[in-house]
């Protein structure tokens, strides 16, 4: 059997879906990277803007690669429930119900890779940290599109999808590229809380839900909390009105966890950050950490009308981001925020001032809620 042949028997053995795209080039999907970039529409994500030639030009740093090796991993499973006790409000996005998918489908790449090397082939995987447009390759592959949303849609497993790149030295013919079928359709559009989506398979991370709960490091302006609605860890609003989403399929290494899809708020709040990273290591929450978890935790709460005895807790909270979201938490529910006046942060301080009304000519701390959540600030503590 012939090495492509082999990694792909061995990938559909683990249960993964397969499709090869040739290393082509990119330009018209680098040219409009560089667009967004310039626009500033990937907010606080520097890390973005390292690496853009290899990105979209991976011979650069692989001289030998020729060709991709798609694996995805489809993630439609059903929500496990609630498990019992514990306050348990908010939403989880679906790929956070399950261990970090970088993790799995890290460890099938490792296996491919091992399988390549033993035919003397060099191999290179990544899962969504390194720099490949994964989507761009997945849209090569000719099984499916990139959609309005910006999400990989395929017929063949919906909308919910990982996506797992092997890069490889084996040379595959171009396939025709999927027509896409979208249409008219704009639910993904019209179901974005906060307009995020240009409608043209890009968005605006700097108003995007996901974005500002899992990547943004600072302060969310209470202008933009309404659109935030009850999601604690990332958004499916727009996946969950796809009408490709009926066809979902999922990976048998995925297993959905309670405790991941309802976790208990109180955790956020009452556990030290190195008991938060114990609990969460290697899932999803543990990109985010226990000060921006209990930032967003807040924000669901006001947005509610639920837990003023958590948010009176997290004034007192050691960490001055967790601090600052619950002195806005507390006012939108009309509660005294006198006590902040003694905060130790200077900037908490100054705009419980502002809130009490004792300190005229302050900025406006409630800008409109599509403008950008403001520059990235430091994280301090757990």
């Amino acid at each position: 059997m012939d090495p492509k042949a082999l990694l792909e028997e061995a990938a559909r053995e683990r249960g993964l879906e397969v499709a090869w795209a040739p290393l082509e080039p990119m330009a018209g999907a680098e040219a409009r990277f560089h667009r967004w970039l310039a626009e500033g529409r990937h907010g606080g994500m520097a890390y973005l803007e390292r690496g853009v030639a290899e990105r979209f030009h991976p011979q650069r740093r692989f001289p030998w690669a020729r060709s991709a090796l798609l694996l995805l991993a489809p993630y439609a499973y059903e929500d496990p429930g609630a498990p019992p006790g514990g306050l348990r409000v908010g939403r989880v996005a679906r790929y956070a119900w399950v261990r970090d998918y970088h993790l799995l489908l890290g460890d099938e790449l490792r296996r491919l890779e091992a399988l390549a090397q033993g035919l003397g082939l060099p191999a290179k995987g990544y899962v969504d940290h390194g720099p490949l447009p994964e989507r761009t390759l997945a849209a090569l592959t000719g099984v499916g599109w990139i959609g309005k949303s910006g999400m990989f849609l395929s017929p063949a497993f919906g909308v919910h999808a990982f996506v797992g790149v092997l890069l490889t030295p084996l040379e595959v013919e171009a396939p025709p590229p999927h027509p896409g079928r979208c249409g008219r359709c704009t639910r993904c559009l019209a179901a974005c809380p906060t307009g995020a989506l240009l409608g043209d398979g890009t968005l605006d991370a700097r108003r995007c839900v996901s974005y500002l709960t899992v990547e943004h490091r600072g302060f969310i302006p209470p202008a933009l909390w309404r659109g935030m609605g009850d999601w604690l860890l990332g958004c499916d609003g727009c996946t969950e009105v796809c009408p490709w989403g009926r066809f979902g399929k999922v990976w048998r290494g995925f297993r959905p966890e309670p405790e991941l899809a309802h976790p208990d708020l109180t955790d956020f709040f009452r556990l030290s950050g190195h008991a938060f990273q114990r609990k969460y290591r290697g899932t999803a929450f543990a990109r985010p950490g226990r000060a921006r978890m209990a930032r967003n935790a807040l924000i669901v709460l006001s947005n509610l009308g639920l837990g003023e005895g958590l948010m009176r807790e997290a004034a007192k909270d050691p960490n001055p981001l967790v601090r600052r979201t619950a002195l806005h938490a507390l006012h939108q529910a009309g509660l005294g925020v006198e006590a902040f006046r003694q905060d130790p942060d200077p900037e908490v301080r100054a705009e419980a001032l502002v809130l009490l009304g004792e300190a005229p000519g302050a900025v406006d701390l409630f800008q409109n809620r599509r403008e950008s959540p403001g520059p990235e600030v430091k994280d301090e503590g757990a």
